[in-house]
């Protein structure tokens, strides 16, 4: 199953450009006649017969539509400190849209060592695991934005904040079963002491993910996996 990531398909019949006509006839060697399958990165997938397989502009024709498909029954949010060495958020972006996310925010926190990102290759990277995990929803990264600002916006979900404490009760302990979620993953350094009240203010509860102390990335995956984990 070859699936292309096509966010501007409107009608029945569709052409590549030239960077995925490319990849699809000299890569794939796909020849007309063959099956394809799209996706607009918003749950609808679509099966497609290539019709023309110029290297430089194919094309194809829609002869099956499939609504919502594989649609989670939860959505997952999670706000994250980049950290120093971009490559680990890289990481946590393939691997999280390979289990399944919905939305991921960059937090510049108070112990944040990065505070700029290159959104660009975030988003190739994260449209290629969807791609290659054969997913119809894309996630969205936003904007990079402060803990503060974060903090100001209004968000219908059960929302966690998850740090490092004994005391605190363990994220599979708390969370609802088919509900959407909010997970805030702080940096190495985890969240400032005034970070944490300010989280509480604004009705986020404390959580654990296990006994140890994780990087950021490892954390944020552990937080995907676990909601993945009782929702299937």
């Amino acid at each position: 199953m070859n699936l292309f990531y096509t966010p501007d398909i409107e009608t029945e019949t569709y052409s590549f450009n030239e960077e995925e006509s490319a990849h699809c006839v000299k890569v794939l060697r796909l020849r007309k006649d063959d099956i394809v399958f799209l996706t607009n990165g918003k749950g609808v997938l679509y099966k497609a017969k290539l019709t023309d397989d110029n290297k430089k502009c194919c094309s194809v024709q829609i002869i099956e539509t499939t609504i919502d498909y594989k649609k989670k029954n939860y959505q997952l949010h999670v706000a994250i400190a980049p950290t120093k060495n971009i490559d680990r958020i890289e990481w946590f972006l393939e691997k999280a849209t390979e289990i399944g996310i919905h939305e991921i925010t960059p937090i510049i926190t108070k112990h944040s060592e990065r505070k700029n990102i290159q959104a660009e290759r975030l988003n190739k990277i994260i449209t290629a695991a969807m791609k290659q995990s054969l997913q119809a929803y894309r996630p969205i990264l936003n904007q990079t934005c402060s803990f503060t600002d974060f903090m100001v916006k209004d968000y219908l979900c059960e929302k966690y904040i998850c740090h490092y404490h004994s005391n605190n009760k363990y994220l599979k302990e708390v969370y609802t079963k088919n509900k959407n979620v909010l997970i805030l993953i702080g940096p190495e350094g985890d969240f400032d002491e005034n970070e944490l009240i300010k989280a509480k203010e604004h009705q986020f509860q404390e959580v654990n993910i296990g006994d140890d102390r994780y990087r950021t990335e490892t954390a944020a995956l552990m937080t995907c996996h676990t909601i993945h984990l009782i929702n299937q």
